[in-house]
Order: structure tokens, then C-alpha cells, then sequence
């Protein structure tokens, strides 16, 4: 029997695939194997030893300590692409919101106190202060070309807006997914050169941190729509603050208030709803719950934020699986221990993610509780979990 705690409400579809045959879900538990989450910051938490395994309901892992994960030899797992539809939508929204001056029209027409002919007479003055611009012709510009990125630019171009993409790491994958139509930026100034909006979608690292700053922003095409639902601190606030003062951006639509933010006319803040649909919260809790699930029982690893990507099919075999520091001849002394023990070993994958490696191995015959402890005992060895014959 697994147990897993939830630091937040889960999807009930997503703990759906863990059966209670198996497993013990709740959000109090003794001695968890595995934590599933959302937006719990665990950085102060206590997390027990016996976690083996967590997994964030979401695609960004800031609020999770993934060093310390790390150093011990615990995967994070989390949902990217799960929640892109529904970020992607909310972009789009945001275009049509700083497009259309939505948001300080609505605020205009809400504090009106006349009625009958006087109130159509102050609707039909008002709406001059918000002539807007259509978006067919008009360059966006898409910072990050993942899952979330790849259906912005997609949807834009549909929209007949000109696209530019910039991501030097896009997978192969992704390229594919991407209408040929959205034109590659080779650097983030050309990105911002001449562009009329742009928008965010990328991890907060410290690569990305303060990436749309003062100097970019100045790039633009005066009147340009900044969209951010990313994360906070990919743009300097300070910086498109300055920009809206100045008229170099018409609107700021992010999905991260702050006081300064909150106040200024020309910004609109939303609290973080990128993902908040029903559709893209059963979507993350599904997929984490899934892949939680098969690194429980088989050890497998697919979509992990610090653990290498590693999927070997079960057998009747013994498995068992080790995190270790990737380091020279780990896979030598994990074999001679199992050929120490009268084991054979019938598949291995070994595989590597910067200083971390991962091994998976079937053997034909049990692990004992005494060469469990010598693999621990190797050097370099983070964790071992001795899974035994599939269920």
C-alpha cells in the first residue's frame, strides 16, 4: 500500500488513477511515500524521509525545494502541456483586452449614475476614449515556444497577426507542432524589434529573470501590448511601469499584482489564473497522478524537472532502481554488488541529467534487505528503492 499526502485539492479525476487497492490518499497521512501538490510552497516544509516522489499538478516548480530534492535522490514531477489551452486562451484574451481597451471601458460605462437617455448619451461620449486597434497585420512577438508558447503563436497567426517565436532550446517536437507560418527570432533584441505586443511564456530561472527589462522594452513599436502570464519576475515591473508612463506600451496585462501594478490605469492584473479552469486542473492532476504512479510501482520516470527521462518495460524480473551522483563507474559497482549476490541481470538502463544519474535494473531473483544496504553503502548513492516483481 502507497501512501500519498496532498498539500492541496486535487482533481478527483486525476486520484482517480490511484486505486484504493494501492493506495492511501489524504491530505493528513503518516509517512508518505509520495506528496502531490499544486501551489503549496514547500521550501520551509518539513518533508519526510520517506518521500519518494513528488508531483506538482502544474507546470512550474518555484514553490517546490528541488535542490533538496535532489540531493536526495527524489524525483519532481510535474504536468507541462496539460494546462496550455487554457493559458493559451487567457493570452489571446489578453491581446483583445489591451486591443479593445476592455477593462477601463467597462470600469467607465460601471461608475455612470445617469439612466434612460442621459445614460445613452454618456455611453455614446464616453466611447471615444476607447477607440481600440484590431490585430490581423500587427507583430506578436512569443518568448518560449513550449507547449504553452507553440498554441499561442498558432492561434495568433489564425488571427492573422505576424508571428515571431524565440526559443533556442525548442524541441523537436514542438518545431513540429508549430505552424510553419510563425517566423524564428535568432535573438531576444530582434524578437523586440519592431514587434506590437509580446508575451511570456517561460520558466522563472535565473536566465529569465528580469528578461523583459528597460532596455527591451525600448525596442518595441510605440503603443505595444506586454502580456505576462509566465511568472512575476520574468519582467521587470519597474521597467514596464516606466514604458506605460512614457506610452512606449498601451497596456500591461499580467497575471501577478502587485501594489504599483494594481493602481496604474494602463495595467490590468488578474490573480493568476492562467491555469484556472476546470478542464486544465483535471488535465495536470491526471497526468502528475499518472506519472507518480508509475515511478511508485515500476520505477519509470517521464516528466520530471530534475530526474533524466528513463522508461524501461517490466518483466516478471526484480527491479530495482537507484539515484546516485553522476560519477564514473557507479553502473560497474552497482553490477559487481548484484553479481556478489548470485544475480543476474536480465535488462539495465542507465540514464544521466547534469549531476544527477538514474538507474534502472532487473534481476532474476529477490533483493535482500542486506544488499539493498550495500548498494546504499556505494559512494554517490542518493537512494535505492527495491521494487520487487510487478503487481
Amino acid at each position: 500500500m502507497f501512501k500519498v499526502l496532498t498539500l492541496n485539492n486535487i482533481a478527483v479525476e486525476g486520484l482517480r488513477r490511484l486505486p484504493r487497492e494501492r493506495y492511501e490518499v489524504a491530505s493528513e497521512i503518516a509517512h508518505p511515500d509520495a506528496i502531490i501538490l499544486r501551489s503549496y510552497k514547500m521550501h520551509d516544509m518539513d518533508i519526510p524521509e520517506t518521500v519518494a516522489a513528488i508531483g506538482r499538478a502544474g507546470a512550474g516548480t518555484n514553490n517546490i525545494p528541488i535542490e533538496r530534492m535532489s540531493a536526495r535522490g527524489v524525483p519532481v514531477f510535474n504536468a507541462p502541456g496539460a494546462n496550455a489551452n487554457a493559458v493559451k486562451e487567457l493570452a489571446i484574451a489578453g491581446l483583445l483586452l489591451g486591443a479593445r481597451n476592455i477593462c477601463p471601458a467597462q470600469e467607465y460605462v460601471k461608475q455612470l449614475t445617469e439612466t434612460g437617455d442621459a445614460l445613452n448619451k454618456a455611453v455614446e461620449a464616453g466611447k471615444k476614449q476607447f477607440v481600440g486597434f484590431e490585430l490581423p497585420g500587427r507583430t506578436l512577438g512569443v518568448i518560449g515556444l513550449g507547449a504553452i508558447g507553440v498554441e499561442v503563436a498558432n492561434a495568433a497567426l489564425a488571427l492573422g497577426m505576424k508571428v515571431i517565436g524565440f526559443d533556442p532550446q525548442i524541441t523537436v517536437r514542438r518545431a513540429w507542432q508549430l505552424s510553419a507560418g510563425v517566423e524564428q527570432a535568432e535573438t531576444l533584441d530582434q524578437l523586440f524589434q519592431g514587434a506590437d505586443a509580446i508575451t511570456c511564456h517561460v520558466p522563472l530561472v535565473d536566465a529569465t529573470r528580469a528578461l523583459v527589462n528597460r532596455d527591451r522594452l525600448a525596442l518595441l513599436n510605440d503603443g505595444a501590448t506586454l502580456i505576462n502570464f509566465a511568472r512575476g519576475g520574468v519582467v521587470d515591473d519597474e521597467a514596464a511601469i516606466a514604458a506605460l508612463d512614457s506610452g512606449k506600451l498601451h497596456a500591461y496585462i499580467s497575471d501577478f499584482p502587485t501594489t504599483e501594478l494594481i493602481a496604474h490605469p494602463k495595467a490590468v492584473t488578474l490573480p493568476h489564473l492562467g491555469a484556472s479552469t476546470a478542464e486544465a486542473e483535471e488535465n495536470c492532476a491526471i497526468m502528475v497522478a499518472e506519472n507518480v504512479k508509475d515511478y511508485l510501482e515500476n520505477g519509470n520516470v517521464k516528466f520530471s524537472v530534475n530526474f533524466p527521462a528513463s522508461q524501461m518495460p517490466r518483466t516478471q524480473a526484480h527491479r530495482v532502481t537507484i539515484a546516485n551522483a553522476n560519477v564514473p563507474n557507479m553502473v560497474g559497482q552497482i553490477s559487481t554488488c548484484l553479481a556478489e549476490a548470485n544475480l543476474n541481470i536480465e535488462d539495465l538502463l542507465n540514464k544521466s541529467m547534469g549531476e544527477l544519474a538514474y538507474t534502472i535494473v532487473d534481476v532474476n531473483g529477490p533483493i535482500d534487505a542486506p544488499l539493498e544496504q550495500r548498494l546504499r553503502d556505494i559512494e554517490g548513492v542518493l537512494m535505492v528503492r527495491n521494487l520487487g516483481e510487478p503487481v
